[in-house]
């Protein structure tokens, strides 16, 4: 790629992009520039991934083709009152901020500016990420694949109409939080029955991972998977009848839809 990518905003989750991008090789340190405004960030970064640091929004605006707006939703439309100005009609505006629509970006920036809203979520800081992208209509099909090979770099990313993010929150922007009590819960059910705390977690979220990826990369349907799993009298169609009776599927089913009506109102 030969754009310069402006990161306003360094943390975790910018961090985490940059590092994807640069050990994807979609292009070099040269032509990363980064701002933020709490300089030991900018310092780490700088030493971490050798990029360019800029003295504040308007600067680094000037200098890149790519802007991503990694700060807080409540941070973002003040920094696009700030740089508007700074924005050609061939830049690209890129936000991460949840809750945060293109209609309210647009708002503050100039007329056809090429917008995209992206919801990424945290395992992007293991470079397993899963990434929805939405374009407005200014952005070329070229353009669109640039910004989704960017998102590809630290984990998995798919175009999805924006009305769609609600549904993306709910499954991949919480969800997270959701497999993280599951883990938990598995080890305590495992540290009930007599296995050691870090075994217990070892054996959990090693199962997890496995599992998911099998889903993934078998391309069978889950509930083939778990039949394959499910011996006629065994132990895991006993605990299967034990999740069901306790309502998992529908607990499950709530937190999503939950998630996706908050995300909907924020």
């Amino acid at each position: 790629m030969n754009k310069k990518i402006g990161f306003i905003g360094a943390g975790n989750m910018g961090k985490a992009m940059m590092n994807g991008i640069l050990s994807s090789g979609i292009t070099s340190a040269e032509n990363i520039f980064v701002y933020d405004a709490y300089q030991p960030v900018l310092d780490q970064v700088q030493q971490e991934f050798g990029v360019t640091l800029c003295k504040n929004e308007k600067e680094l605006a000037e200098k890149v083709q790519i802007i991503i707006l990694a700060v807080k939703p409540n941070m973002i439309l003040t920094v696009l009152d700030d740089i508007k100005e700074r924005i050609s009609k061939d830049d690209i505006v890129v936000s991460i901020a949840a809750g945060v629509t293109i209609e309210k970006l647009s708002a503050h920036l100039l007329a056809e500016t090429k917008i995209v809203r992206v919801m990424p979520n945290t395992p992007a800081l293991v470079g397993l990420g899963m990434s929805s992208v939405s374009l407005n209509d200014f952005i070329s099909e070229q353009e669109g694949e640039e910004i989704l090979s960017i998102f590809r770099s630290f984990g998995e990313a798919e175009f999805v109409a924006e009305y769609l993010i609600d549904a993306v929150v709910g499954v991949s922007g919480s969800a997270p939080a959701y497999v993280y009590m599951f883990i938990e819960a598995l080890a305590d059910g495992a540290v009930l029955a007599g296995l050691s705390r870090p075994l217990a977690y070892k054996f959990a979220a090693q199962t997890v991972l496995g599992s998911a990826k099998m889903v993934l990369e078998t391309g069978k349907h889950p509930g083939e998977l778990k039949d394959m799993v499910t011996s006629p009298g065994g132990t895991t169609i006993a605990a299967v009848s034990s999740l069901e009776n306790n309502g998992f599927r529908g607990a499950v089913i709530d937190a999503v839809t939950t998630a996706a009506e908050k995300n909907r109102t924020m």
